[in-house]
């Protein structure tokens, strides 16, 4: 079945305010701590990578999974810097470095997983077995 352009990109684009929601979501919330255990950070990893999977699972498209990447990024460093009135919500700390970096990390795994599903499939049946003998 062939997708047109118009869903196509409509799907980005939805990806991307997706991706955005959740790297906003993420940056605000990855500098809760409880105790010594960075849970915010946690939390906020799972999630990301939660939502790019299933992104790229749901619609067997990697330019979707680039869109939600992208917009988690995209909304990583808009409010990263230093707001109007001199806050700052991703300090210039180790936990904000590593958010910083595993963000990016992620997005990256996920879009650079190979599809599977458009591996050709390996022949079954008895023709199969004598020919996985000759080779050996």
């Amino acid at each position: 079945m062939r997708v047109s352009w118009m869903s196509r990109v409509l799907s980005w684009i939805a990806a991307a305010l997706v991706g955005g929601v959740y790297g906003i979501a993420g940056t605000i919330g990855h500098s809760v701590m409880w105790g010594p255990v960075p849970v915010g950070l946690i939390v906020a990893t799972i999630a990301c990578a939660a939502i790019l999977v299933a992104v790229r699972a749901l619609t067997h498209d990697r330019g979707a999974a680039v869109a939600a990447g992208l917009g988690m990024l995209g909304m990583l460093v808009l409010i990263s810097g230093v707001g109007p009135g001199g806050s700052v919500v991703v300090q210039d700390s180790f936990a904000g470095r590593i958010w910083t970096y595993l963000v990016a990390g992620i997005v990256l795994l996920v879009v650079a997983w190979p599809s599977f599903s458009k591996l050709p499939a390996r022949p079954t049946g008895r023709g199969s077995e004598e020919a996985e003998a000759r080779e050996s």
